[in-house]
């Protein structure tokens, strides 16, 4: 709630009003303390007067009760008890409900949120995919050949599509890219599936979301809260924590330096924050401190959601400025050192036991130190939280589809795209290659068949010459054979009528010439005369 132009969160033990200035929301912040303690009604409270102050606000909703902001908050005998312990009537209270947008990585319960591969980037991709540092170089070599052969990587088919090419050009590409072994490509392309069965092939792809359309304002020039619905990817705690951090990149990527601002640009809330820290390794860590560190002069505040600040490392915490701690449960020798460590994170009171206070802090009660107009904490103290002006409880299912379906970005992300990336592209070229394979392994069995076909013709045509030349020698053998039969028929026809005629003045001697003597006479004219005769 607003007061005197400042975000009035609390009453101290004396009533006096407790604020979170405007000019020094850009230094971070913290909300902690064990489960049901209190830590939503304060980032609700909060949320509102960023909000009304025309800040955009973002908020992850891990269980559901964080959308009831859209809704004014309704009326009960405990609401009005504490408002008239607050004396928030002479302030102007009243049930109200805010400029909510929800979304949902799955689509299930807000508007399809989207981002692409190539906008993840590698670093943050690694660890969704849990890679090691070798798989990990490898995946940065996967898209710097990407960007050097102008792939664009929208969808996990388009990387995997990117990192078959890479296998199978692997020996191309090892001079100046460097070795890839097929066993790591093959681990990365395994985990890549594991995502997509945890819906990972939902969230990537076309359209991505445009995060400078969550820098407006709605309606009265409040500032819009977009809730991202994660009661399912909560259960990714990997997939949620990498996803946070992709949406700050993209803030910082895309805002301008600033420096200190009267109020900030953007308030981004990172519920369960100890996801984002456990198991992480340290060149992410690294990362997580620079964005922080740095994010803070393009004018975004950063407050971290969790139960104990032990969870939040100490080069983080120690660049939260304004900070609100909830009750914490110390019944184990552990438990009692971390909230002993909490109590220490405070600016010392002596006017009470930080330490004792946080371990009976009741429902609604808090230990807070805020930065002064100088940018100095101030001294710890019991509070007592304002309550919201929205609704606590969750919203109905009609209530949140009609409030998706009515929503300006619905039209703009509800429905996917996929134009031709690197999916296609790859597939096309090995279309093209296997089609030009085909082609030429036919036009080789075409030659091959032709050259048969040639070698049968040639020897079918010897063959066909080799019978005629023998039926022609067998032509040649028949007419000799005839010419000599006819010859010799007819020499010795004429032989024995010659002998007749000469023989017949010599009696019987004369017969036989004619007959034997005169065919042989007549053989031997005729057969010298065409040439028959033998030798």
């Amino acid at each position: 709630m607003l007061r005197d132009g400042k975000i009035w969160i609390a009453n101290n033990e004396n009533g006096d009003p407790i604020y979170l200035l405007p000019a020094m929301a850009n230094r971070h912040g913290m909300i902690a303390g064990a489960t049901g303690t209190g830590k939503t009604v304060t980032l609700k409270v909060m949320a509102e007067s960023f909000s009304e102050l025309g800040i955009p606000v973002f908020m992850a909703d891990v269980k559901g009760d964080i959308a009831g902001t859209m809704k004014a908050g309704e009326d009960s005998e405990n609401m009005q008890q504490r408002i008239a312990r607050f004396g928030l009537a002479d302030y102007g209270f009243s049930y109200e409900g805010y400029p909510v947008t929800l979304w949902d990585i799955y689509g299930k319960n807000g508007i399809q949120l989207r981002s692409t591969i190539s906008e993840m980037g590698p670093v943050l991709l690694a660890r969704i995919l849990d890679l090691n540092d070798t798989q990990r170089e490898i995946l940065s070599i996967v898209f710097k050949i990407a960007d050097d052969k102008d792939l664009l990587l929208t969808d996990t088919k388009d990387l995997k599509a990117m990192l078959a090419y890479c296998r199978a050009n692997s020996k191309e590409f090892e001079a100046e890219y460097g070795r890839m072994t097929s066993a790591s490509i093959d681990a990365i392309t395994r985990a890549i599936v594991t995502l997509e069965s945890e819906g990972g092939d939902v969230f990537f792809g076309l359209p991505s979301l445009n995060i400078s359309e969550w820098l407006t304002t709605g309606a009265m020039g409040r500032g819009a809260i977009n809730v991202l619905d994660a009661q399912q990817l909560i259960n990714n705690p990997r997939m949620y924590a990498t996803f946070l951090m992709w949406l700050l990149g993209e803030l910082y990527e895309l805002l301008p330096e600033v420096g200190d601002l009267s109020k900030p640009k953007m308030v981004f809330f990172f519920d369960e924050a100890h996801l984002l820290f456990n198991g992480a390794p340290s060149w992410l860590m690294e990362k997580v401190e620079q964005i922080i560190r740095l994010i803070r002069s393009k004018g975004v505040g950063i407050y971290f959601c969790t139960q104990n600040p032990k969870d939040i490392p100490d080069t983080v915490l120690s660049q939260l400025g304004n900070k609100v701690q909830h009750g914490l449960r110390a019944y184990t020798p552990a438990e009692q050192r971390s909230a002993k460590a909490a109590a220490e994170s405070f600016r010392v009171n002596p006017s009470f036991n930080t330490y004792d206070t946080i371990l009976n802090l009741g429902t609604g009660e808090a230990v807070v130190s805020m930065l002064d107009e100088g940018g100095i904490p101030t001294m710890a103290e019991k509070v007592f939280i304002l309550p919201p002006k929205s609704r606590m409880g969750a919203i109905t299912e009609g209530e949140r589809d009609m409030s998706i379906k009515e929503s300006l970005a619905y039209s703009r992300y509800a429905k996917a795209e996929d134009p031709e990336t690197a999916y296609e592209i790859l597939q096309k070229r090995e279309q093209e290659m296997l089609q030009a394979a085909e082609e030429a392994a036919q036009e080789a069995l075409d030659a091959k068949e032709q050259a048969k076909a040639d070698k049968e013709a040639a020897k079918q045509a010897a063959k066909e010459e080799k019978e005629a030349a023998k039926t022609k020698a067998a032509n040649e053998r028949a007419v000799k054979n005839a010419a000599k039969s006819v010859s010799s028929t007819v020499a010795g026809t004429l032989g024995r009528e010659a002998g007749k005629a000469l023989g017949s003045g010599f009696g019987s001697l004369g017969k036989t010439l004619g007959g034997n003597v005169g065919a042989a006479l007549g053989r031997g004219i005729i057969g010298t005369l065409f040439g028959l005769k033998k030798s």
